[in-house]
């Protein structure tokens, strides 16, 4: 029985060829999911953990930061080889004939200093300063020249000079503004010159302690030494691998939790699900399709084992060769595609990680589902008697055992799946609304028998004017159910895929860039003492304007928050200048930014205290904010406080007054980075205050909606292996088909049909099988895709379906006509094959 498995991928190559590109495309795309959850993680790492890629340890304080005694602790555990505590201070300075507002860091020790130099070095005295490309190359710094650093708001000034221009960095919390790395005794100065404006005391901290590890060291003992050192030195603190400080902050930015760790898991759990239906599907036809085949072997005295075990070792073989291939493919498409973001300037962060758990389950999958889908028709073949398997076999249908068999475990299984996928969408619970979605599909695939010959019949009546072809091919639907469901079951597979993908990408993008506007809701601000009316239509005609308003500050808090002031908007505007559409300012209540103490707030203006119920905001980039109806009805006035400092350059700090500003988008998407600090500049100049009275978040947003693009192009990678697996799988399940019926199809030659009848036919029946399919499973998709994004994102944003229609409408298409072109080489093959020669095929 060996050598009749052997013999027949030389008798049926072609059978096999199709098994095993289906196995080969659903392991590269079990593979590819494996990888891209790695890759993400590198790229993460590469993008928000660049700051510390080689520290071994990360410690940060609960409150407040970390003196020089903390530090001294950290570098004294053992197993730590160096620390560097990482400070950081705005800094002021001309270039360019305009001022500048940067970001000060502190050099870090040569084994963990991350910054890379262009050109020039890194400074060796107290007196240098290196600056990040993009910033000399705006501003026209070269290596040698002097640089005048100034504390914000402060008398303190440092005087130094440029010793190297730096690689920009990846990092988006350092995107926002210019770089600049000095000296530790320099930074340090500007941070106190500007705690002392602002009427602080102390020395300036460390925000964070990164640690160098000796070769070899435990880095969970250590970490547990480091942390019992710094709460010794009198420090509360946290202590995290680069790794853990990278999911810490993925986190941070989806609401508290690691929604990335869910969502990709989730996407290997669908590529393991899709594989084992489009493997059990089209092994399933080829089985089937030798059913008689091998009943004759067991005729001529092949045991039931010796049969079974032929087809184990058959699929054993198209396995292991294609689950090979498949991972082979796997690394090459995720090759390709990391390759090509590398080369975009806004992705350069993006890196490439094959684990071996990718290969390792790609292997071990594509193998199992092979012969797992080979057992079963393989058992189901050998169960009957063999005279009784060279019988036809009635189709599943309501009127026998097998179609009741399948109609109660569909249904049992959609009464199952609807209501956990909807609870698992309203609820929040990715794991949930997974196996919900699992158990509600499987149920439609199971009841497809019942459903989808119909629907095909009632779309037949369109190819009712093509004649003979048209009439026979709604008659093949419904005559074959079972063919007809086959069929249509690998398409609706790719499909509902591919349209899943789809919708829950589009619904996700929406739900980032509302989360994103909620986070931002304020793309520029302007504050300052008394700016005016004047001052506001200078900076609205500045080009990359689209808005801009004049705040005037109504009040200033009482108890919690006191002397920050309360701003003044009128509702009407805030719909034209807020990205953050659900933020209408209602009568009667104050907007308070995140972390603040909902209930009634107190306000102070100049004819006294008003009480304000308070609404807390979802952001912290944004002061306390009223109405300006809000603020007349209560007794509050604009421009009655004065300040009691000047403003911060986050623009919550005490101020007379402030302009805030929306950005016009780019034609085709948002503005660069580049794009908003040339506006930046523009706008200070206008209203005529310093840089650091300017500040924002449109680059803040531009620079995460970088992160989120990579995230949705590796998303992208799935789909076009997703799109290759509905292909194939049509492909493969028609032209079996088509085999199975040369005796059907010769019959009809014979009876006069002709061979441009009988393509027509063939591809005709094709295409309604294909449409039908298509439909239902872009229906399906969109749904699950929908409900999906709820379930993952739901706790990040409000998640409104966003159906891509257009290329909804290209799967159609491409469904069609990967119907049509399926059965091009089948049909072809059919019409040259004389009805004679056909008639004869066993």
């Amino acid at each position: 029985m060996l050598r009749v498995a052997f013999s027949q991928f030389q008798s049926h190559s072609r059978r096999f060829i199709a098994v095993g590109l289906a196995v080969m495309l659903s392991v590269a795309f079990l593979s590819t999911t494996l990888m891209v959850g790695a890759s993400t993680r590198a790229s993460l790492g590469a993008s928000l953990g660049e700051a510390y890629s080689k520290a071994g340890l990360i410690a940060t304080p609960d409150t407040g930061t970390f003196n020089d005694a903390a530090l001294a602790a950290a570098r004294a555990v053992p197993g730590v080889t160096e620390a560097y505590g990482r400070m950081q201070a705005y800094a002021e300075f001309t270039a360019g004939g305009q001022e500048v507002l940067a970001q000060a860091r502190n050099l870090a020790p040569m084994a963990l200093e991350t910054a890379t130099v262009t050109d020039g070095t890194l400074p060796e005295r107290g007196d240098g300063v290196a600056v990040d490309g993009a910033t000399a190359a705006r501003y026209g710094l070269r290596v040698g020249d002097s640089l005048t650093l100034k504390a914000p708001d402060a008398a303190t000034t440092v005087a130094m000079a440029v010793t190297g221009i730096l690689r920009g960095s990846n990092d988006p919390f350092a995107s926002a503004l210019p770089q600049i790395l000095a000296g530790t005794p320099a930074v340090s100065a500007l941070a106190a010159g500007a705690r002392d404006a602002q009427g602080g005391t102390g020395a300036a901290g460390y925000g964070s302690i990164q640690l160098a590890l000796a070769s070899g060291s435990d880095a969970a003992a250590t970490s547990k030494n480091v942390a019992a050192a710094l709460t010794g030195a009198g420090a509360g603190v946290q202590v995290k691998t680069a790794d853990e400080q990278v999911t810490a902050q993925v986190a941070m930015m989806t609401g508290g939790q690691d929604e990335l760790t869910i969502i990709l898991l989730a996407f290997a759990g669908v590529a393991l699900i899709v594989s084992g239906l489009v493997v059990t599907n089209t092994f399933a036809v080829l089985v089937a399709q030798r059913t008689r085949e091998l009943a004759l072997l067991r005729c001529l005295g092949a045991g039931r084992n010796q049969v079974r075990n032929s087809v184990l070792a058959e699929a054993l073989v198209v396995g292991l060769v294609s689950s090979a291939a498949g991972v082979l493919a796997a690394v090459a498409l995720m090759a390709a595609l990391i390759g090509w973001a590398g080369t975009q300037p806004d992705m350069a962060f993006a890196t490439m990680a094959v684990p071996p758990s990718s290969v390792i389950a790609g292997l071990a999958a594509g193998t199992l589902l092979t012969l797992g889908a080979a057992l079963v028709p393989a058992k189901a073949a050998t169960a009957v008697a063999p005279l009784a398997a060279l019988r036809p076999v009635d189709d599943a249908g309501i009127g026998n055992r097998r179609g009741r068999v399948r109609l109660v475990l569909g249904l049992a299984a959609l009464a199952l799946g609807v209501p956990l996928l909807a609870l698992g969408a309203a609820g929040v619970m990715l794991v949930v609304a997974f196996a919900g979605g699992v158990l509600s599909f499987v149920g439609v695939l199971l009841c497809a028998t019942l459903f989808v010959p119909r629907l095909v019949g009632l779309a037949g009546r369109l190819a009712s004017p093509a004649g003979v072809p048209g009439k026979l091919a709604a008659l093949n639907a419904v005559r074959n159910p079972a063919r007809t469901s086959v069929t249509a079951a690998a398409l609706l597979i790719g499909v509902t895929l591919v349209s899943l993908m789809m919708a829950g990408a589009a619904t996700a993008r929406q739900a980032f860039d509302d989360a994103l506007a909620g986070t931002y809701p304020v793309d520029m601000v302007i504050t300052g003492d008394a700016l005016t009316a004047a001052e506001r239509d200078a900076v609205a005609r500045v080009d990359g304007v689209a808005t801009a308003a004049l705040l005037p500050a109504a009040g200033t808090l009482a108890g919690e928050g006191m002397g920050s002031p309360v701003y003044a908007l009128d509702a009407a505007e805030a719909g034209r200048l807020l990205r953050d559409t659900a933020l209408t300012l209602e009568p009667g209540r104050i907007y308070l930014p995140e972390g603040s103490t909902a209930g009634p707030v107190e306000v102070t203006g100049p004819a006294g205290p008003a009480s304000l119920e308070a609404v807390v905001l979802r952001t912290r980039n944004i002061p306390a904010l009223v109405s300006t109806d809000t603020a007349r009805q209560s007794g509050l006035t604009g421009g009655g406080v004065a300040p009691t400092d000047n403003a911060r350059t986050d623009g919550t700090g005490p101020a007379a007054s402030a302009v805030w500003l929306r950005l016009a988008d780019a034609p085709g998407g948002s503005l660069s980075a580049d794009r908003i600090k040339d506006i930046q500049s523009a706008v200070a100049a206008a209203a005529g205050v310093s840089a650091g009275a300017v500040s924002g978040a449109a680059i803040e947003r531009v620079t995460f909606n970088e992160v989120i693009d990579v995230l949705l192009l590796v998303v992208t990678g799935l789909l076009g292996v997703a799109v290759l697996i509905a292909l194939i799988g049509v492909a493969n399940t028609l032209s079996l088909s088509v085999l199975e019926r040369t005796r059907e199809n010769s019959l009809l030659r014979a009876l006069g049909l002709t061979k441009g009848q009988l393509r027509g036919m063939l591809a005709l029946e094709a295409a309604l099988v294909a449409g039908v399919a298509a439909v239902i499973g872009a229906a399906l998709g969109s749904i699950y895709g929908w409900l999906g994004a709820r379930s993952a994102l739901g706790s990040l944003a409000e998640v409104t379906p966003s159906v891509p229609w257009l290329q909804l409408l290209g799967v159609l298409g491409v469904a069609v006509v990967a119907g049509l072109l399926a059965s091009v080489i089948p049909a072809r093959r059919a019409a040259r094959l004389s009805p004679v020669e056909g008639l004869a095929t066993a």
